[in-house]
């Protein structure tokens, strides 16, 4: 009996040490895993600033962002000089949607590591996000400055010059980018659907390597298929409409476009109206879609669903001048 006990404790004992081993925290572990493991340690160490921060970045992962806030404001309670920290209870907050909150965090966060291209770059991107293009260039420009190649940076600064409609400088900055780092999709997709919205030949060719770099970015098969439409190359605009819905059956703007080439090119007023219908279920405030479904009607001599696909047009915008245009045709 007492052997028995004997063993009993050393099976407890090596249970027990099986167990510790397993706590270890690995990088290939699910986050799920690690917050089981974390939520213990916290449990026995609730001041520990690095195992609040380890939870909190963990709980990001997952989502469960408000969780994590409170993990990271603790742990910058206790370290209010760690700059990491900061940078994450900014990452949390901006999760979060308050940008204010975010750019203190990471404000600090810059006080405290000035030297840091990665703070800089963090407030950047949060400028970026919130439109706030004239910090977020102040920021980007500061990174640039001590690393003139750095991808994110240089991407963010052509993205900004691009929706300022200063086209020249966008242009530069995102061949820059293509030229430097071949395999980045997101800034072949950008030059070629700037050169697309300007019907530039070179449209076709950035457009395309982005599909070939990402075969499935519909953003690009998109704007390829308009660069196509745009100079008339209608077989190949409507096959990559067709692609687009394949990958996205829900896509609006790709229904209405083919709806678009029924009702014009071959005019088959009935195929269009199937295809605007798709497109007001796809999106019921796609007001293109509703007034040239009205066309279509109107051209089928049903001039009561003309009527009414006119005016749920000018519901969503009353001066929609199309469908006004349609109104008096039809009156």
């Amino acid at each position: 009996m007492k052997v028995r006990s004997i063993y009993t404790l050393m099976l407890v004992a090596t249970l027990s040490l099986a167990g510790c081993h397993q706590k270890v925290i690995n990088d290939d572990m699910p986050d799920n895993e690690k917050l089981e493991v974390l939520d213990l340690k916290v449990e026995k160490h609730p001041n520990d600033a690095a195992i609040r921060a380890q939870r909190a970045q963990v709980l990001l992962n997952l989502g469960r962002t408000k969780e994590a806030l409170l993990d990271i404001g603790k742990a910058v309670s206790i370290e209010p000089k760690n700059a990491d920290y900061l940078m994450l209870q900014g990452d949390i907050y901006f999760a979060l949607g308050d940008i204010a909150q975010s750019y203190k965090s990471l404000s600090e966060a810059e006080s405290i590591r000035p030297e840091s291209i990665e703070v800089q770059l963090k407030e950047g991107e949060i400028s970026f996000y919130s439109r706030d293009y004239e910090r977020s260039m102040r920021h980007l420009t500061a990174v640039t400055e001590r690393e003139p190649e750095n991808r994110t940076a240089l991407f963010m600064k052509g993205f900004i010059y691009k929706e300022q409609g200063d086209t020249a400088n966008a242009i530069t900055l995102l061949r820059r980018v293509c030229d430097i780092y071949p395999d980045y999709e997101p800034a072949f997709e950008e030059l070629g659907i700037l050169y697309s919205t300007h019907n530039i030949p070179l449209a076709e060719e950035y457009l395309n390597t982005a599909l070939r770099l990402e075969p499935s970015n519909t953003n690009a098969m998109y704007a390829l298929a308009m660069y196509y439409q745009n100079i008339d190359a209608l077989d190949q605009a409507e096959s990559l409409y067709r692609k687009i819905i394949e990958i996205n059956p829900s896509s609006s703007d790709a229904w209405h476009n083919l709806g678009y080439m029924e009702l014009f090119r071959y005019r088959d007023y009935e195929k269009a109206i199937e295809y605007f219908t798709k497109a007001a279920e796809a999106d019921e405030t796609n007001i293109a879609a509703l007034t040239n479904r009205g066309c279509a009607y109107e051209l089928s001599n049903n001039y009561a669903a003309a009527r009414a696909d006119f005016n749920a047009a000018l519901a969503i915008d009353p001066n929609y001048q199309p469908a006004i245009e349609g109104l008096k045709r039809i009156k």
